[in-house]
């Protein structure tokens, strides 16, 4: 086995460990998880809180035209391009406390590493935090990451709306001038890193049942998000005849029915939701008049989901229970597959600490979706309990992430010091 790296050997793992405890009260719930909906109060908190980190390291505070923000450990030469690790620190509606806030906060315990151990490194270290991965209150979700990316334009973005009518640029426009007051420095021009890396928990059970702390992930499975709405007639439940009715309840009933046929007709790879259902008028007396839901379908292929696609769309064409159909495909993020020499790296510092790791593909979306078409990206994941995510008992153990927080650094050491500029 190889022995780690010095950088790794550094890491704090008891400030590490209270840095995820102080995210975890932003936000929080009773009795446990957190709220921080891309933002919002609780979201824009977190910001702070992590600027005030890096700003006790050293480090320059920097946000660009998406509310995204950089902590700045400059290098010998500032013409570099950075090496960028981090993820997001907004959650769901009813969250566990690691999602995304374990990868920004691993990036600040090895700029910790490297400002503690005085270490001197040629180009620019830096860790972000990205807006809105998560998508819970404006879809789709990645949206600073695809937007430094250049994967989406910044009008159709900030044209989304949450549930409440607020628009993500009046949203954003608060959150800016808040950290425009706290000091950050505002970019203009999106800086190009040399690198990614972006630690996650798994939310999978793959790795807890095999016993691994940690995995270097290979790649993305593509994502599809769709918005249907399904129009009939509403009308007084208890004079309209069966045979005279336009329910849309039961259009949408049926039509989810043949939506989930062909979606088994594939292959169990497959993996489609429907995690919003919403009638109107929502009467316990009266008909449906419209149903409206939402679909995540994901599958490593893209030609799995090209197919798929033409079938939904097929479908949506028909009448159900007498009522029409829209769809429309709001999202479609391609599966990606990351940097070989950066998986490899990844790889190799996973084996320093768990030689009998397996290699993942990710299951879930994340910013590194985005950053892998703009320069070499890479994840590692560390387990998750029973592959709870997206709710309050999502949890990990601290062993474990403090071994992953180790793999990182004995990562990023060899990029700092592997001479390719």
């Amino acid at each position: 086995m190889q022995t780690s790296s010095s950088l790794a050997r550094a890491v704090d793992g008891d400030r590490f460990w209270a840095d995820i405890e102080a995210q975890a009260k932003i936000g929080a719930l009773p009795p446990r998880g957190i709220r921080r909906l891309a933002l919002d109060d609780q979201d824009n908190r977190a910001r702070r809180w992590l600027m005030d980190q890096g700003k006790a390291l050293g480090c320059s505070a920097h946000y660009d035209d998406m509310g995204n923000v950089f902590l700045r450990r400059e290098g010998q030469d500032p013409s570099l391009p950075p090496l960028l690790i981090g993820s997001h620190l907004d959650s769901q509606p009813s969250a566990g406390a690691y999602d995304g806030t374990l990868g920004v906060v691993a990036g600040l315990a090895v700029v910790r590493a490297l400002a503690e151990q005085q270490i001197v490194h040629k180009r620019p270290v830096e860790v972000v935090s990205w807006t809105n991965e998560e998508g819970a209150r404006f879809a789709p979700g990645a949206s600073g990451s695809s937007w430094f990316a250049g994967r989406r334009d910044a009008e159709t973005i900030l044209a989304a709306r949450d549930d409440d009518g607020v628009t993500f640029r009046e949203a954003l426009t608060d959150c800016l001038a808040l950290l425009e007051a706290q000091g950050a420095q505002f970019r203009d021009i999106p800086v190009v890193p040399h690198a990614f890396l972006e630690l996650h928990i798994e939310q999978g059970p793959v790795l807890e049942a095999q016993g691994a702390p940690v995995c270097v992930v290979t790649g993305i499975q593509g994502v599809n998000w769709y918005e249907v709405e399904v129009n009939g007639q509403a009308n007084h439940a208890g004079t309209t005849p069966e045979a005279s009715r336009r329910d849309a309840f039961m259009g949408a009933h049926a039509l989810v029915g043949a939506l989930k046929q062909a979606v088994s007709a594939l292959n169990d790879q497959v993996r489609f939701t429907i995690g919003k259902f919403a009638l109107t008028p929502n009467s316990v007396n009266t008909i449906a008049q419209q149903a409206r839901f939402t679909i995540d379908l994901r599958h490593p292929d893209p030609a799995v989901l090209d197919t798929l696609d033409a079938a939904f769309q097929r479908l949506a064409e028909q009448e159900w229970s007498n009522c029409t159909v829209r769809l429309e495909a709001t999202s479609k993020v391609a599966p990606v597959a990351f940097d070989h020499h950066l998986v490899a790296v990844l790889d190799d510092a996973v084996k320093a600490f768990c030689p009998q790791a397996p290699r993942l593909v990710s299951g879930a979306f994340h910013d590194a979706i985005h950053l892998a078409h703009l320069c070499p990206t890479a994840m590692l994941f560390t387990p998750c309990r029973a592959g709870i995510s997206h709710h309050p008992d999502e949890h990990i153990e601290r062993v474990d992430a403090e071994v992953a927080v180790r793999v990182l650094a004995h990562a990023v050491e060899r990029l700092l010091t592997t001479r390719k500029d």
